[in-house]
C-alpha cells in the first residue's frame, strides 16, 4: 500500500488490502449479517432483545453498513451504537452469548483469516458496549472511608 495516499484514496487502499487478505467483501458481510441475525433472533438468550425491531430490512441495511465500516474501514456508518443499545437492559451473559453465536456464524461463513478479522472487531465492540452499558457493581464507601476519600 502506498503510504503517500490520504483521505478517500487511503481508505480505499485499506479496504482493498483487507478484502485481499481476508476474502471479506461487501456481499460477504451482508450474507453474514443475514445469517447471524437469523440465528440470533431465534436464540433463547438474545432473541427477545430483537423483538422491538419493526423493519428487519432497514435493520439489516443499517447493521450491514456498520460492519462494512468496521470490517472494511469504509467509513460509511455514522450511527451511535451505544445509544441504540441503551434501552435493551443487557447483562454480561447477553454479550457472552452474542459473541459465541457471532463466532459460530463467522467461522462457518468466512475463511479462517476472515473469521479472525471479524472476531477481533466483534470482541472489541462487545467489550466497549458492555463497559459502556453495564454499570460496575462497586461496593459503596462507608462513612469513614468516604470522609478520608474527600
Amino acid at each position: 500500500m502506498n503510504a503517500d495516499l490520504e483521505g478517500p484514496d487511503r481508505r480505499a487502499a485499506l479496504t482493498r488490502d483487507i478484502i485481499e487478505r481476508t476474502g471479506i467483501d461487501e456481499a460477504a458481510i451482508e450474507a453474514f449479517v443475514r445469517a447471524f441475525y437469523a440465528a440470533a433472533r431465534t436464540d433463547a438468550s438474545i432473541g427477545p432483545k430483537f423483538d422491538g425491531v419493526i423493519d428487519w430490512e432497514a435493520h439489516v441495511a443499517r447493521i450491514t453498513c456498520f460492519w462494512r465500516s468496521v470490517a472494511l474501514m469504509t467509513g460509511d456508518y455514522h450511527g451511535q451504537p451505544m445509544q441504540a443499545h441503551a434501552h435493551l437492559r443487557l447483562e454480561p451473559a447477553h454479550f457472552a452469548r452474542w459473541l459465541s453465536l457471532f463466532e459460530e456464524v463467522a467461522r462457518a461463513r468466512f475463511t479462517p483469516e476472515g473469521a479472525e478479522h471479524m472476531l477481533d472487531r466483534a470482541r472489541r465492540i462487545a467489550r466497549s458496549l458492555e463497559m459502556g452499558l453495564i454499570p460496575l457493581d462497586l461496593p459503596a464507601l462507608g462513612k469513614a472511608a468516604a470522609g478520608r476519600a474527600g
